[in-house]
């Protein structure tokens, strides 16, 4: 009988479409990068998907974030993005955690019930505490590196981060597994070298914050805002979900 995964069936099969319902995916961060995954995996047939990001929709995420709509301003990402999600499919189960996973809130975490996880966030510390905890856990992680700044996304690999080159964030990561003794870290980077944004303070987001009320961590207080567009982050994001998707029916 015709369902909404039917597609996919056809390239999949029934067994493998069993399998992605009664998987588990973690998604941290769940912005221009992470929000393409979850949609992704949602529309793929992933029976229940955890989203972990403290943020809320701003205007200046329209340009790039698939939940942010003029309808969505204001409102956490989780939530915009569990109203998408069922909206796609009502039996997906979504875990929402507003929380910004860092060392000291990654006791709310247990890695151990999740089948895959992904990390698509942007800062080091929460990058590796992810990284750490996932291979403790023995749960297969996916680490996005840096995709802002740039503006090819034919440039986007899948490599081990010992095999990196170019960026700088996965140049970061890689030093910080050597002196932690993580032998080996699957992550999506892109080869392009970044671009250096436009200093003009009008469209600064670090003279002009329009984060909406309640925001936890406003753009001001961040070392580096980044320029990003539409079409790359939503590239890397598809593709860690296909990844994802593949490496699920591997086991």
């Amino acid at each position: 009988m015709l369902n909404q995964f039917s597609r996919t069936e056809l390239l999949f099969g029934k067994e493998a479409m069993q399998i992605l319902k009664q998987s588990r995916v973690a998604v941290f961060g769940i912005g221009g990068v992470g929000g393409y995954a979850v949609e992704a995996l949602a529309r793929s047939g992933i029976g229940t998907l955890d989203l972990i990001d403290d943020d809320k929709i701003c205007l200046t995420n329209l340009n790039r974030q698939i939940f942010a709509l003029r309808s969505t301003i204001g409102n956490y990402k989780t939530d915009a993005a569990e109203q998408r999600i069922h909206d796609i499919c009502p039996e997906i189960q979504v875990n929402k955690h507003n929380c910004f996973y860092m060392p000291d809130t990654s006791d709310q975490f247990d890695f151990k019930n999740y089948d895959y996880i992904i990390d698509a966030i942007d800062t080091v510390t929460g990058k590796m505490e992810i990284i750490r905890n996932a291979q403790k856990a023995g749960v297969p992680v996916i680490s996005c590196m840096g995709a802002g700044n740039k503006l090819d996304p034919t440039a986007f690999r899948v490599a081990d981060i010992y095999d990196t080159k170019v960026c700088p964030l996965a140049r970061t990561i890689r030093y910080e597994c050597r002196k932690q003794g993580i032998k080996k870290l699957k992550v999506v980077y892109s080869e392009e070298q970044p671009v250096k944004p436009i200093e003009d303070m009008e469209i600064s987001c670090r003279t002009n914050c329009i984060c909406p009320p309640g925001t936890a961590r406003k753009c001001t207080v961040r070392r580096d805002i980044p320029g990003s567009n539409a079409f790359v982050p939503s590239v890397a994001g598809l593709i860690i979900a296909g990844e994802v998707i593949k490496d699920l029916l591997k086991k």
